[in-house]
């Protein structure tokens, strides 16, 4: 009798609502308890209830009361078996669409319950059942703690499941995966990558069956089902996923297609791309067609985007032009594979061709920026793939690229200052990202190309007077920061590393094509403060070796330019530097029995075998630097006696056949060895006591004899 009846009238359903309230939190036994319940989640079903109610209804039972529903397994006569349960998910919903209450723990430990309705058989009353349960976990989804707590406790699986089964709300399953995938994609798949190469099956088979718009539909939802790790290349089931997408694109791709139809599958091939590079394009004719076919139709839409923009046009196509621009850089690396290729040579002078025009458009796009779009991630994106373009052709748009040189280092330089993060960037997109956004490192990207121009005078010179090496010494060492922060541990090759080495051969044109600059400018003096510190902690890790090798070679370069430098007079640090440097020099080579005889030959030491072909010009020329500064500096024939280096190569020679060691390595141990024999009288000692007269002969060391015999 307390209970009052739900008025028909919108103001006296509120005023009703509120009545019951009051009975709910007043109620002297359960049954009113409840008779109260029903009409408040009639009026929460209906949507009746406003943000205020909401919480009213939520300070009058709080999460005790739904907690008990969701437990209770004796329903109210003649009720359905989940009457309770049903009950209690309602208001739990209705607390979600507050997202305090969405984060709060007790809705997260009820995410189990969730998934277990989910996976439940759904007959037609518990449809609401179903609906209540997506819309919290898309609530929890938003909060700041649900993605991570959805993973843990299994949603994914129960998400895939649902979407497998194809029941009521299995769209909705497949909306969460989505936006799960979107913020947690690397968790996701290491907790669930079969249940999610269940769905990725099941997409694939779909869009390859697909004759009608749904085609075009799963082009957009099916990159966020392609995983940048595990490979799908490493798998029976990844693979047939792949050969059908494969198939798909290539329907989809050789029709005529409108330009909504046609953006989704370029940006499924993008994604396809970052994820297996062009592994999923099988060889063969057709593969090779499909390929050309992608770079082409990639290359057309950067053109019609850039070459005339169109400012609002190009706002609204500039992911799709991302996307291109991943299809673009495909091209580039397969134009250029020699082994195993994809394309005839036919087609790739066709592509490169085609590319070639592309890249103009990016540049003249460009050259239209405003200062105020530097931030705009299209921006880095289209940087990013103009280096692509520069790191592997030299020889075209040479004019075009010199003139915007100037924006490019004004470009990367206000990036590095500022340290901005790449909020949301494009190509970060194409492929779901986990984690902070990374920073835009624009001259990461652009470093392979400055290394080809800073050994060519015009781009030498713009880049020298536009403060490129300035620039470039401030980003070596703080990338020298980062790689010395991280664990020491032998890693995958990071791309901090790369970028060091990279700059490492930027700088070695500079010291070779423009020494006065290393000479005055005072960002080298830093820069020979840094290499002298950072070799001997990098060459005691074989697994920096390349590294250290650039390091060393750079450093004994820049040494003989700097010798009047304070650094450089006998310091601590620099007498460490020359140490490691003579220990990298001196222990690339050992002694080897040649298996066709008895002879014993000078091979490559087992710790350089793997990587000499990266290293092999960086040692000789190091040879030849420090043979350069013997005469500098008048303690390093010291260094190297303390090294034993003299010991250990005169072994070397004397067991050694002659005939297995080539001129230019011999070239190089005599200019030493010429060296040190004239700047110190214990070094020439310490070679006589070892005859090096007699394997001096031997080897053709004219020079070193006649040093020796005087």
């Amino acid at each position: 009798p307390r209970i009052p009846a739900m008025a028909s009238d919108s103001g006296d359903r509120q005023a009703t609502l509120k009545r019951c309230l009051g009975v709910l939190r007043d109620a002297r036994n359960d049954s009113e308890q409840f008779a109260a319940l029903l009409l408040v989640t009639k009026a929460v079903r209906a949507g009746e209830v406003d943000a205020k109610t909401r919480r009213q209804i939520f300070d009058a039972i709080g999460f005790t009361f739904p907690t008990r529903l969701l437990t209770s397994r004796q329903p109210p006569a003649g009720c359905p078996p989940h009457t309770f349960r049903a009950l209690g998910l309602t208001l739990l919903a209705c607390f979600c669409t507050d997202p305090e209450l969405a984060g709060h723990s007790q809705i997260l430990n009820k995410i189990p319950t969730f998934n277990e309705v989910l996976l439940s058989p759904c007959d037609p009353d518990s449809t609401s059942m179903v609906d209540d349960v997506y819309q919290c976990l898309s609530a929890v989804l938003a909060t700041a703690r649900g993605p991570r707590e959805l993973v843990t406790k299994g949603t994914v699986s129960a998400l895939c499941q649902a979407y497998l089964n194809g029941g009521y709300g299995c769209d909705r399953a497949l909306t969460l995966l989505v936006g799960l995938l979107a913020v947690a994609e690397d968790r996701c798949w290491q907790r669930d990558a079969p249940q999610l190469l269940a769905v990725l099956s099941k997409l694939s088979g779909d869009f390859l069956k697909a004759e009608d718009m749904s085609k075009f539909e799963l082009c957009e939802v099916l990159p966020h089902f392609i995983p940048l790790s595990p490979p799908l290349t490493e798998n029976s089931q990844g693979s047939e996923c792949l050969c059908r997408l494969y198939k798909g694109l290539a329907d989809v791709l050789g029709s005529k297609l409108s330009q909504s139809q046609r953006d989704p599958a370029l940006k499924l091939a993008a994604s396809l791309v970052q994820a297996c590079g062009a592994e999923w394009i099988p060889a063969g004719s057709a593969g090779s067609k499909f390929l050309a076919l992608l770079v082409n139709l990639a290359c057309v839409e950067v053109r019609l985007t850039l070459e005339e923009p169109d400012p609002v046009e190009v706002e609204g196509k500039k992911e799709v032009v991302t996307a291109c621009y991943v299809l673009m850089e495909m091209g580039i690396q397969e134009c250029l594979r020699e082994e195993n290729p994809l394309l005839e040579n036919v087609q790739k002078m066709q592509l490169m061709r085609i590319m070639e025009e592309a890249f103009g458009a990016v540049i003249f796009y460009l050259r239209q920026v405003k200062q105020e779009e530097l931030h705009d991630p299209f921006i880095f994106a289209s940087v990013r793939v103009l280096g692509a373009w520069m790191a592997e052709e030299t020889s075209s748009l040479k004019q075009e690229i010199c003139e915007l040189l100037p924006f490019l280092v004004d470009y990367a330089r206000k990036l590095f200052k500022e340290g901005s993060p790449a909020v949301n960037l494009p190509q970060a997109e194409l492929v779901s990202t986990e984690g902070s956004a990374l920073p835009q490192d624009a001259l990461r990207f652009l470093l392979p190309g400055f290394c080809h121009l800073t050994a060519e005078d015009r781009p030498r010179d713009i880049l020298i007077s536009e403060g490129a090496p300035a620039l470039l010494c401030e980003y070596f060492l703080q990338q020298w920061e980062v790689l010395s922060s991280q664990p020491t541990a032998p890693a995958p090759l990071t791309s901090t590393e790369m970028s060091l080495q990279t700059t490492c051969g930027v700088f070695l044109n500079l010291v070779v094509t423009a020494p006065d600059l290393v000479r005055h400018d005072k960002s080298f003096s830093s820069l020979m403060d840094a290499l002298l510190k950072s070799l001997p902690l990098l060459l005691p890790q074989k697994h920096h070796l390349v590294l250290a090798a650039n390091v060393a070679t750079l450093g004994l370069m820049m040494a003989r330019i700097l010798a009047g430098s304070a650094a450089l007079q006998g310091t601590q640090p620099a007498k460490e530097f020359f140490g490691a440097a003579i220990r990298f020099l001196s222990q690339a080579h050992t002694a080897q029995s040649d298996p066709g005889s008895d002879a014993v030959a000078v091979a490559v030491s087992p710790a350089y075998v793997g990587v000499w072909d990266d290293i092999c010009e960086l040692w000789f020329l190091g040879m030849q630097a420090l043979a350069g500064c013997i005469p500098l500096f008048p303690w390093l024939p010291h260094a190297a006696l303390q090294a034993r280096w003299l010991q250990g190569l005169s072994q070397l020679l004397s067991c050694a056949a002659p005939a297995s060691v080539d001129l230019e390595l011999v070239t190089a141990f005599q200019a030493v060895l010429v060296e040190l024999a004239r700047a110190s009288e214990q070094c020439r000692d310490v070679m006589l006591s070892h005859q090096a007269t007699e394997w001096a002969n031997l080897y053709g060391m004219a020079a070193l004899e006649q040093c020796l015999a005087e």
